[in-house]
């Protein structure tokens, strides 16, 4: 008795996560197409007008060398 119990339960557990999945995914797309889209970006990025300044942007990537520590030892 036990083993179609758990079958079933199994079966309604899989159906109640599809259709979460399915209605999560309905609302995500409602909400995207429906709500203005701001941008977000920092205030040095804008000219006196409000423009964003497309040329003037630079992106700085900083390296973390961590293995040097044991060099240190000394």
């Amino acid at each position: 008795m036990t083993a179609p119990i758990i079958a079933i339960y199994c079966m309604v557990t899989l159906m109640f996560l599809m259709i979460g999945g399915i209605i999560g995914w309905l609302a995500k797309e409602h909400v995207l197409f429906t709500t203005p889209q701001q941008v977000f970006a920092h205030p040095e990025m804008f000219d006196e007008n409000g423009q964003i300044i497309p040329d003037e942007v630079i992106a700085v990537r900083f390296e973390n060398s961590y293995d040097d520590y044991e060099e240190d030892d000394d």
